[in-house]
């Protein structure tokens, strides 16, 4: 016979609700109990807790893989409702007494973590009550995050069409063509940007912001891109030109150093830089917390001071 509501809130605590979400996300004991500073044996222990007062299991093993029973798919709804309100709640508290206060979830894909801390940095300064954690994906990830809604917001360039969402641009994302400066593709008269493409060209993996990017430009350009490599981040590509491996397309931001340090050298080729836009995105379905509205707002009003900190007389 199901409990009352008086004896299951007798017998629920939040701490076993924060372990059951920690668990429902990860699907593993280990890394909720990571994540949560507990051993697994303790994450065992509340979750058998909070199994004994709902009358139902919440997790299964089917083979070695754990999966959410539908007790726990009901349970995962309502406790995301509880944890979402609580934290509304502590944030309008913190605004009745005169102050933005509470945590902003970010994830970013990886090109933008060259402009990210420059927007961070100045937002901090403004919110300093503000706990803001970041996570580093590509755009594939981003895509999924958003879909599962993991953060408060999102920060990527190439933004989906087929989702409804709500797009801030804040920041141009200059992409430029890397050649290292004692490359003899660098000697051809009459450069094409075709030549380029051809000259052992090193891309960032399929589900990469950048890659799509470029992959629709050339679409669009009837141009053909044939890449000699394959490489997972754009500091990789970076060392890649340097090691002499070959070129590449990356943010302006990312070489900086390099250029001016004379080992790297951007080429006059027909159609680039190209110009693509950083946008803080999320679900146009989600009411923003005032802690994600400052910083909405925040990144609003710092776009032109921000292209000139990060861009300087190239803004």
């Amino acid at each position: 016979m199901p409990y009352s509501l008086n004896q299951l809130l007798n017998r629920l605590s939040f701490r076993q609700l924060q372990v059951f979400k920690a668990v429902a996300h990860h699907l593993n004991y280990s890394r909720a109990a990571e994540e949560l500073g507990l051993t697994q044996p303790a994450v065992s222990a509340q979750i058998r807790q909070l199994e004994q007062a709902m009358g139902q299991p919440v997790f299964e093993y089917v083979g070695k893989k754990l999966y959410v029973t539908a007790a726990g798919e009901q349970l995962s709804r309502t406790v995301d409702t509880m944890f979402t309100d609580l934290e509304r709640l502590q944030m309008q508290l913190a605004e009745l007494d005169g102050q933005v206060r509470g945590e902003l979830r970010l994830a970013a894909v990886s090109t933008a973590q060259y402009s990210v801390p420059y927007l961070l940095e100045s937002f901090l300064e403004a919110y300093p009550q503000v706990d803001v954690s970041l996570t580093i994906v590509n755009r594939a990830q981003a895509v999924e995050r958003l879909n599962t809604n993991q953060d408060h917001l999102v920060i990527m360039g190439m933004v989906p069409e087929s989702r409804n969402l709500n797009t801030l641009p804040f920041l141009d994302n200059i992409m430029v063509p890397v050649v290292r400066s004692d490359d003899p593709l660098l000697q051809k008269e009459n450069l094409s940007t075709q030549d380029f493409f051809n000259a052992r060209l090193l891309m960032r993996e399929a589900g990469s912001g950048t890659r799509h990017a470029l992959e629709v430009w050339c679409a669009q350009n009837r141009l053909k891109l044939a890449p000699r490599l394959e490489l997972g981040s754009n500091v990789a590509i970076k060392h890649g030109i340097l090691a002499g491996l070959g070129v590449g397309v990356l943010p302006r931001l990312s070489v900086t150093a390099e250029i001016k340090l004379g080992q790297v050298t951007i080429p006059e080729l027909e159609g680039f830089p190209l110009r693509r836009s950083w946008c803080v995105v999320y679900p146009a379905s989600k009411y923003p917390t005032p802690v994600m509205q400052a910083f909405l707002d925040h990144a609003r009003s710092s776009t032109r001071e921000l292209a000139q900190r990060v861009y300087g007389d190239e803004a």
